[in-house]
């Protein structure tokens, strides 16, 4: 009987480990599935439901599908001449109102630096933070210079959630080389240590 216990346990225990990371994939990508349907789905239900058909009506995917459609046109627009003036009216526009202006031009940043396919982080470091003894993983992000003096920017995220962090300036000589990747530490800082090369 105790082995069969311990079977039934050293088995469902192994199922855990195998079906937790699928539940969970499961879960976000659900999640984002609804989410991009949302930003447009319900407007188009509400189409569908008051002028196409006499009753409530949704269909799944079709705010997903128009949302892609959109994305297409403005990526249309953005690459003739007249789209080019649109658009550098619109971010003219909004860069001058005071709290759209903060999100919009980080957010434009951002895109920017996927659009020109680099990626901001150089490598994996380690750096005396938040005091002395102590080391955290950062990401080089830039080296510049300040008063003759090499400086290294190096970007420390908060655990689990690195696009929360701190950008902080070192001298060079105290950044020290982490001995992992960039995508090691990346895995490092999301499973909050637990995952270390």
């Amino acid at each position: 009987m105790e082995k069969l216990v311990r079977h039934l346990k050293a088995k469902f225990i192994t199922g855990l480990f195998v079906v937790i990371p699928v539940g969970i994939t499961v879960f976000i990508l659900k999640f984002l599935f609804n989410f991009a349907d949302g930003i447009l789905g319900s407007y188009l239900d509400s189409i569908f439901s008051g002028y196409i058909l006499d009753r409530e009506y949704h269909v799944p995917g079709l705010g997903i599908l128009t949302g892609a459609v959109v994305i297409y046109l403005s990526g249309l627009l953005a690459t003739n001449v007249m789209g080019t003036r649109l658009l550098r009216w619109w971010d003219e526009l909004l860069s001058r109102i005071p709290l759209v202006k903060s999100i919009y031009s980080s957010s434009k940043q951002l895109t920017q630096v996927f659009k020109e396919g680099k990626t901001s982080y150089r490598r994996a470091v380690f750096v005396e933070w938040p005091r002395a003894g102590v080391r955290a993983v950062g990401f080089v992000t830039a080296e510049v210079e300040r008063d003759g003096e090499k400086l290294v920017v190096v970007y420390v995220p908060t655990m689990p959630n690195p696009t929360s962090g701190f950008a902080l300036f070192f001298r060079e000589c105290d950044v020290h080389e982490s001995g992992m990747t960039v995508e090691e530490a990346v895995k490092f800082v999301v499973s909050g240590g637990a995952v270390v090369h």
